[in-house]
Order: structure tokens, then C-alpha cells, then sequence
């Protein structure tokens, strides 16, 4: 007959810690797990389960007894742990019952990559959309070193990129292939801080690149903000969100998205999947506050009495396949196919050139959101007709599969904050409002046309 206490699994390894939470002494395997996880011995417990184990042990004076996992880079580890606290709560006695390992799955090298292009996106500072030949269409950016270098960029849209800035030891002619320009090492006039390119191409299966997206991330922070504005110009230049506070909070959760997601894809070191979810939804939040921010920036942007737009001549063809291209990774990890006009077709209007990619990107990127896995989004060039106008108006829709919008529904659209009901979807309930405040400030309109059930059609019209 077997005894309960013979019953319980035999003892592999003892541990002990200290009141600071410090692994004092260690047997194997726990000290080679502890050493493999980045820590010392002894050290303060480098294994994030057993030191949050631990810290609840010691704090409420009880014994645990529990399954942890962990990972050391190599293998991912299941193993059964009791810790019993000393009785002056100072410390505590750790000991291994089950131990598992098992080898890791080899990296997701796609994955990783598209990991790393996330945190240069957040991280950088200036920002740039480019073509097929790297020539400059769009330059954004908020740091106080860099205005020089943007307005100079923004002053020479069509240029090739690689004419604003000095790429270390660039003696070889330019352009240079883009591959050989993603991850150089450059300097930005009017900066002395030490910057990093990164090219991120936009690419339709079995072609070339179309464009790219350009994020230039500096290796320290930025400096210190602005000099203060004189009294006497601070009610002139009210509400600030856009020029003053954007920029000062764009950095730190910048930073924070950052270090979530080295946390989440586990750059940093060995980590389980409990607390990767954690680091995901830091980041998830942090991406969701930028995204408020730049909305209200443009919200104080639109919403100025001086507000005016640059109108040119463009291609809506052109401007629409851009935009499909930019939102085409979003909409694939969605199983949604967005339709954009066809190399060649074109519709020539008048507008600038940021503000309807801004517009479209908005209508393309809700469309994506809101509609079924599966389904097609659609982007159509056609001919508007404007009363008393005879050349007419360039017209752009963007058609999707979605739910559709009731009468009263697409009444309160484009409202300033207007949401719909919904939440929890991390909008902010303004992209809408300011799309169509763009839209009318080039001298066109933006409506929406729907029924419940029957999908919507975004409608974008502008000067011919």
C-alpha cells in the first residue's frame, strides 16, 4: 500500500532567495535556467514566474505551489515549483518537483522582420513616403533639430530623398540601390544627433517595389523642447495641441510602443506567452493614443481661420494605388483584397497631394476595419458632374462589403467625435470629420452613399 507522502513527486532541486528577492544559492537545473535568462548567481531572479511567485509568497507570507513556464532561447520550460517563505518573511525556500523542456520553434524570420518595421515606424522622427525611383511625395515629422531638414524635403517633394541628408561615407553615386540604403548610418542638417534610414518597401507579389515608406530613427532623444513662446503671441497661437503639446508627447509613447514591442517579440530575452500579451496590448494602447494625437493635431489644423491647402495637378489613379499599397499588409492579415485601379488608368485633379493620400488612406483604412474576413474593398475613378460646371468634378469611390450604414446613421457621419456606438476599436471618431473639412477645403466635397446590409460607398470629389 502507498502512502500519500510517498505519493508526492521527488525533490530535483533546491533554491533559496533573500528578502530583496535575490536567488542566494541554486541547484541545477534552476541555476543554469536563471544564468540562461540573463541573471546572476547570485542575483535578483532573472525567470518571471518564479520571481513573481516568489514576491506573492513572500509578501502574503503563504506557501505557493504552482506550474510556471519560462524560456531561455533555446527551449521552452514547464516546470512544478513550491516556495515556502522563511518565518521572519525575509526570504525564501524554492523547490523543484517536474521539470520539461522542449526545443523552441525556429524564428518566423517574416514575422521578426515585420516586428522590426513596426518599432522604426514608431520610433522614428521623420517620415517620408517615396516612389518607385525614391523620389520624396510626403515628408512629416515633429523634432525640434529636424525643422530645417523637413522644410527642405517638403520644399524639394520629387527630388530623390538621399539629397537632404549625408549618409556616413557616401562616397559611391547616387542614388544607390535601396537595399544598400536600408539600415545606413546618416546625418541630418541642423542635427547632431546620429540617425539610422530604414526603407520599407511597398511590394505586390512577384514585382518590384511600387514605392517605399521611409523612417529616419535617431540613436539619442530628441533635444529640449522649443523656446518658450512670448506672452504676447501665446492667445494668437492657441489651441497648441498640433504645435506644441504633439510633439512633446509623440516621443515618450513613441518610446513606450518601442520597448513594448521589444518586450512582445522577445528581443530583449526569454519570455512567456502570458506576459508577450501583455507587451502587445502596451503597445496596442500606445498606438491608439498616437493615433489621437495626430487627429487632434489635425483637428486644430483644419479647424484654423487661416487654413488653406496647396492644390496641384495629380493623378488619382496614381494617388489611389499608393494608398492600396500602403494599407495592403493590413488588409492581407485581414484576407481582404483592396481593388485599385489598374497601372495606367488615370483621372487628373486638382488638390494636394498629402491631403487626398491623408483622405484616402482614412476611407481605405475604415474600410479594412469594418468589413467582413474575406470580402473586397474596391477603389473606382470616375467622372462627377457639378451643376453649372462644364468640365465637371474627378470623382473617386471607395465601395466595400461592410454592414452598411442606415439613413440616420450616415446623417451623424461625419460629426466631430462621432463614433457610431461603437468602442473598444481604438478610433477617435474625427478621421471622418477631417477628411471631409480637407476634402471641401480643396474646393471638392466627400459624401457617403449606404444602406443597411449593402456595404458603403465613399464618394471623394475634387476640382477637374
Amino acid at each position: 500500500m502507498t502512502s500519500g507522502a510517498a505519493s508526492v513527486a521527488a525533490i530535483l532541486a533546491r533554491a533559496t532567495s533573500d528578502g530583496d528577492d535575490r536567488l542566494i544559492q541554486a541547484e541545477e537545473p534552476i541555476a543554469g535556467l536563471q544564468l540562461r535568462c540573463g541573471g546572476d548567481l547570485p542575483g535578483t531572479i532573472a525567470i518571471p514566474a518564479l520571481l513573481e511567485t516568489v514576491r506573492k509568497a513572500r509578501r502574503y507570507g503563504l506557501r505557493l505551489a504552482r506550474a510556471i513556464t519560462a524560456q531561455d532561447g533555446t527551449e521552452a520550460v514547464t516546470a512544478w515549483i513550491e516556495v515556502e517563505p522563511d518565518d521572519d518573511g525575509e526570504g525564501c525556500a524554492i523547490v523543484l518537483r517536474h521539470w520539461q523542456a522542449a526545443p523552441l520553434p525556429a524564428e518566423d524570420l517574416a514575422a521578426a522582420a515585420l516586428d522590426r518595421a513596426e518599432t522604426d515606424r514608431e520610433l522614428a522622427e521623420i517620415t517620408a513616403l517615396l516612389d518607385a525611383e525614391q523620389r520624396l511625395l510626403t515628408v512629416e515629422g515633429d523634432s525640434y533639430d529636424t525643422d530645417q531638414a523637413i522644410a527642405a524635403m517638403r520644399g524639394g517633394v520629387g527630388r530623390h530623398w538621399t539629397e537632404f541628408v549625408t549618409i556616413d561615407g557616401g562616397q559611391h553615386h547616387q542614388p544607390m540601390h535601396w537595399r544598400l540604403l536600408d539600415g545606413s548610418r546618416l546625418s541630418i542638417p541642423g542635427s547632431v544627433r546620429h540617425w539610422r534610414a530604414t526603407l520599407l518597401p511597398q511590394v505586390q507579389p512577384g514585382s518590384e517595389p511600387t514605392g517605399f515608406e521611409l523612417c529616419l530613427v535617431a540613436d539619442e532623444p530628441a533635444p529640449s523642447p522649443r523656446p518658450p513662446v512670448a506672452p504676447e503671441r501665446a492667445a494668437a497661437l492657441a489651441p497648441l495641441v498640433g504645435r506644441e503639446i504633439a510633439p512633446v508627447l509623440r516621443q515618450p509613447i513613441a518610446r513606450i510602443i518601442a520597448n513594448a514591442e521589444t518586450i512582445r517579440t522577445r528581443l530583449a530575452g526569454p519570455l512567456t506567452e502570458e506576459y508577450s500579451a501583455y507587451a502587445a496590448d502596451i503597445a496596442a494602447a500606445g498606438q491608439h493614443l498616437l493615433a489621437l494625437i495626430d487627429d487632434l493635431a489635425d483637428l486644430e489644423v483644419v479647424e484654423a481661420a487661416d487654413f488653406v491647402t496647396a492644390p496641384d495637378p495629380i493623378d488619382l489613379g496614381d494617388v489611389s494605388r499608393r494608398a492600396a499599397g500602403i494599407l495592403g499588409v493590413r488588409a492581407r492579415e485581414r484576407q481582404i483584397t483592396v481593388v485599385a485601379p489598374q497601372p495606367g488608368e488615370t483621372l487628373h485633379a486638382t488638390g494636394e497631394f498629402r491631403r487626398v493620400l491623408q483622405i484616402l488612406l482614412n476611407l481605405v483604412g475604415n474600410a479594412i476595419r469594418y468589413s467582413p474576413e474575406g470580402s473586397q474593398v474596391w477603389l473606382r475613378l470616375e467622372n462627377g458632374d457639378a451643376p453649372g460646371d462644364d468640365e465637371g468634378l474627378a470623382r473617386i469611390v471607395v465601395a466595400d462589403q461592410g454592414p452598411g450604414l442606415s439613413t440616420e446613421a450616415q446623417a451623424r457621419l461625419f460629426g466631430k467625435f462621432e463614433r457610431l456606438g461603437r468602442s473598444g476599436d481604438g478610433g477617435s471618431g474625427l478621421g471622418l470629420y477631417i477628411s471631409r473639412r480637407l476634402a471641401r477645403a480643396m474646393g471638392g466635397d466627400l459624401t457617403v452613399e449606404s444602406a443597411p446590409g449593402q456595404g458603403a460607398r465613399f464618394i471623394l470629389d475634387l476640382p477637374r
